[in-house]
């Protein structure tokens, strides 16, 4: 036998092979996903409403803007600026778009600015002829850009940049002594320009807000109901644990009250400990404590010291957050053992983030061999079972891993 209690013991020539079993571990509700529900819905409509946008503003500069440029490239004031323009807004709408996808989109206010220059340079640029033409093209693409540029921030940010591309293009209009149809045309081209990047900018915040409050509301329904249905399977089973345990502890007083057992019967008194034991736990196991699971052997402990056995209780670490089944898996192996020791015991407790390993040696005497749970397999860390006797101790272990 190791001096480790904590880790197996290597069996001798004389000792039995060892017993191993591993019990499934139940699956906690996951609260952290249940949280990032609403947040991946919100996330998804936003990513889609990023496509739409950047589908939008490239789509318009290549399909309306381009064509409208080299058909008029010849009547414009300064065709090379105009033209060298468009094709630095195309680059940088690119990459903008680009990174808008990948969730790390370029700095807001350097790109606005950028977009404001070549604003008031093909402004200037495209003549008194194309100022209200489609060649014209920062009338109808540039707003879109401007949405790339500012995505996920307050919509003051876009009326401001649209504002001031109102305010260029006025003065481009009065440098050119405009008449009154071309005051009404400024009108209505800024109307255009104001109105649809708002909707869309607006609209895509709205819907995202409302996917994320739907979706909230979605999850806490869910997770309600699962608590609910958790909080009925637990009364469920704790009453079929509770009528088990009953039912073994009115055998025993059943047989003394008839005569049919003797208390000094080393056996009756086994089956008395083991029956008071799991009585106890049951009523431990609900104690709202700091660390449900030492409590819990601490109350079998307290039991096995209050009939005559000296015990020796050792903990390390403090164990982590564990559902209740997992506390018994770990527990009612070792309740059993503990219900047939005799002369002394010792019970020890290693706990980590993701381990737990829970020990109980005793000296061996003549009797059957302790079972543990039956045979089961699961994905989400098992609880396993040691046993081990070599004629002087006994030796049990349960062992959860996460």
């Amino acid at each position: 036998m190791s001096a480790d209690l904590n880790t197996p013991v290597h069996p001798t020539d004389t000792a039995e092979a060892p017993h191993r079993t591993a019990v499934p571990t139940p699956r906690e509700p996951a609260s952290s996903a249940t949280l990032a529900a609403p947040a991946a819905v919100a996330h998804a409509s936003d990513r889609g409403a990023r496509i739409a946008a950047v589908a939008i503003a490239l789509a318009w500069h290549v399909a309306i803007a381009l064509p409208a440029v080299l058909g008029a490239r010849a009547e414009f004031a300064a065709p090379t600026v105009v033209l060298g323009a468009w094709i630095l807004v195309a680059v940088t709408g690119a990459v903008a778009g680009v990174r808008l996808l990948q969730g790390s989109p370029l700095p807001p206010w350097p790109l606005a600015g950028l977009l404001l220059v070549v604003d008031a340079a093909v402004f200037a640029a495209a003549g008194e002829r194309q100022l209200f033409t489609a060649a014209n093209w920062v009338w109808g693409t540039l707003g879109w850009f401007f949405v790339l540029a500012v995505w996920g921030r307050r919509v003051a940010g876009l009326i401001a940049l649209l504002s001031t591309h109102a305010l260029i293009a006025l003065v481009a209009v009065l440098r050119h002594g405009p008449d009154p149809a071309d005051v009404a045309r400024y009108v209505m081209y800024v109307y255009g320009t104001f109105s649809l990047p708002v909707a869309v900018f607006v609209g895509s915040t709205v819907i995202v807000g409302l996917a994320r409050e739907r979706a909230a509301v979605s999850a806490a329904g869910h997770a309600m109901a699962a608590e609910r249905d958790a909080a009925e399977h637990g009364l469920r089973e704790r009453r079929d644990r509770l009528a088990l345990a009953s039912s073994a502890a009115g055998r025993v007083l059943g047989d003394l009250a008839a005569g049919e057992a003797d208390p000094d019967d080393p056996e009756v008194q086994r089956r008395c400990m083991l029956a008071a034991a799991r009585l106890r736990r049951l009523i431990a196991e609900s104690d709202d404590v700091p660390d449900p699971l030492l409590h819990e052997l601490r109350a079998a402990a307290d039991l096995a010291e209050r009939n005559g056995l000296p015990i020796d209780l050792v903990t390390i670490g403090t164990p982590p957050p564990l559902p209740v089944q997992v506390r018994r898996r770990l527990a009612d192996p070792l309740t059993g053992t503990l219900a047939d020791a005799r002369g002394w015991a010792r019970l020890t407790v290693v706990s980590g983030p993701d381990e737990v390993v829970v020990s109980l040696v005793t000296p061996d005497r003549e009797g059957p061999e302790a079972t543990g749970p039956p045979p089961a397999e699961d994905d989400d860390g098992p609880v396993e079972y040691l046993y081990e006797r070599d004629g002087n101790i006994r030796w049990a272990q349960t062992r959860w891993r996460r």
